[in-house]
């Protein structure tokens, strides 16, 4: 084991296309369960690929005590709420928040797009001095952890790192040492981001958008589908979260992050499966222990294909099964491998491996021993986990957790 002091995970706030709360989002990803369908959040009429994965049925009102959503943006408010919810669920009251200099380190892809989309369309209709002032003012994408942190009146370090589809596994392992150091006794880590007609465009354009629904490593898969959320984890020290007689998902045992930056938007077999062994040392495990991979899986063939080969060089012919929930979820973003995170610990809490919704026929070009654990959960007893996070530029991050006996 790597030295320091042990971190774990004993909060879980998920706001989710596939549910609010922890045990939904749970509950929902084991059953395989979709929550991707026709955009509602702006006119998407005109895109003949229209579907994403949003959070119909989230009002800030319901879960925010301090923020005035009315002064924020919908990735910050998503964060926060998440954020909420994730402490409510480790047990830990704002006083000692507090006293453990508790911090928020968010990630994201698009920053406050909803808000800029907004901007957009004001500009667009009526002219420059249109433009709202007072929501310009909330364009920052600091924002998204200063909401999560003002909402909760943390006084610790609060970060958001913009790293793309690879951000809160970043954030996750920037926090976990922040704690493991003795920097901080307890911090929130995740991420969050909203659907918005920039990204949906973008992906729509470099042909990577799904018919209908996202079926990564299907033999017909067809690409992605966006999506939105917020996905937060409190960790806090080990001795600490015994002595509190809380309830530990999991521990945080390393991470590794790479970046090759060889192509701006295809990623690179090599470097990822670099970054896998690296996070397996940092870890202090072996191959063979690792019983599950929550995969990047947008579901395009170049992903796919990429993430199975590089997952092959350092497994050999045992490739532990890897599943995706962007399945069910839609790719959220910055949110993404904060999901993921959420979706391991409650696989070592449950004993269960989540699925790969959709799926009928796995590709058969992905080759021998690729398990994506297809349709649903099945139960599996599962001691170590890997949690795979890439983003466009090659920024690739893997974090490691393991049950605590």
């Amino acid at each position: 084991m790597p030295e320091g002091r042990r971190v774990v995970i004993t909060g879980l706030g998920a706001v989710s296309p596939v549910g609010i709360g922890a045990d939904v989002f749970a509950d929902a990803v084991r059953a395989g369960t979709g929550g991707t369908g026709p955009i509602e959040s702006f006119d998407a009429s005109a895109f003949p690929r229209a579907n994403a994965g949003e959070v119909l049925d989230f009002d800030p009102a319901d879960h925010l005590k301090r923020l005035d959503p009315a002064r924020w943006g919908r990735s910050g408010l998503l964060a926060a709420a998440a954020a909420r919810l994730a402490v409510a669920d480790a047990g830990i009251d704002e006083e000692q928040l507090t006293a453990a200099g508790a911090g928020a380190v968010l990630g994201t892809t698009s920053g406050e797009s909803a808000v800029v989309q907004a901007l957009a369309e004001q500009w667009v209709a009526d002219g420059l001095s249109a433009v709202d002032g007072e929501l310009a003012g909330q364009t920052p994408a600091s924002r998204i952890a200063n909401a999560v942190s003002a909402e909760l009146r943390l006084t610790g370090e609060t970060q958001t790192i913009p790293t793309a589809c690879s951000a809160s596994n970043y954030a996750l392992g920037y926090a976990y040492d922040l704690v493991r150091s003795g920097e901080a006794d307890v911090m929130l880590a995740g991420g969050a981001d909203a659907v918005n007609r920039l990204t949906h465009a973008g992906f729509y354009a470099l042909g990577a958008m799904a018919e209908d629904v996202p079926r990564p490593f299907a033999a017909d898969r067809s690409g992605i589908v966006t999506g939105e959320g917020g996905a937060v984890l409190v960790l806090e020290t080990y001795e600490g979260a015994t002595a509190r007689g809380a309830r530990i998902y999991a521990e945080v045992l390393g991470y590794a992050a790479n970046c090759d930056a060889a192509h701006m938007v295809h990623p690179d077999a090599t470097s990822i499966a670099a970054c896998i062994t690296a996070a397996h040392r940092a870890a202090g495990v072996d191959p063979e222990q690792i019983d599950y991979i929550c995969a990047h899986g947008t579901g395009t063939p170049t992903n796919d294909t990429t993430e199975v080969a590089a997952a092959r060089a350092v497994f050999g012919d045992r490739i532990p099964p890897i599943s995706s929930i962007k399945s069910m979820l839609g790719h959220t973003m910055g949110a993404a491998s904060g999901f993921g995170a959420i979706a391991c610990c409650k696989a070592l809490e449950q004993d269960f491996l989540p699925p790969t919704a959709h799926v009928e026929v796995p590709d058969p070009a992905l080759g021998d021993g690729v398990d994506c654990v297809p349709g649903t959960g099945r139960p599996a007893r599962l001691d170590i986990v890997q949690n795979h996070g890439f983003a466009f530029g090659g920024n690739n991050v893997i974090t490691i957790l393991g049950r605590v006996s």
